[in-house]
């Protein structure tokens, strides 16, 4: 796997200063093991791409998506994205960011199930 480049780390860093309100909401939950003892990373740099909440354990990548993602070319660049991750034995759940507001729990239910399936199977 190709290692991020400078810009990447420097982005990734900007990123963590500037979450977004509903990354901020759901880190909250991630962060420190909150989450079954599951260590996630935020704005984590992977290669090319940054991955909004990542499990190295479980290579799990967790990505919230707000309504820039309902775009054609977001759906192409987040499908190529999400390829490239899969290739690399990362597996990709996206959340819409309303969810993240209205349904925190399932999401976190969710993020837990798939995060231990990985690590268990």
């Amino acid at each position: 796997m190709s290692k991020p480049d400078a810009v990447t780390y420097h982005r990734a860093a900007d990123l963590r200063r500037s979450l977004t309100p509903p990354e901020a909401r759901l880190w909250r939950h991630l962060k420190n093991g909150q989450l079954s003892g599951l260590k996630f990373r935020r704005q984590r740099p992977q290669g090319p791409y940054i991955l909004d909440f990542y499990c190295v354990a479980a290579k799990l990548a967790v990505e919230i998506d707000g309504t820039v993602h309902d775009q054609p070319d977001q759906i192409a660049h987040d499908r190529r994205r999400t390829a490239w991750l899969n290739q690399h034995g990362i597996e990709v759940v996206r959340f819409p960011a309303l969810s993240i507001r209205d349904h925190l729990d399932d999401v976190l239910r969710s993020i837990r199930e798939t995060a231990h399936s990985r690590m268990n199977g």
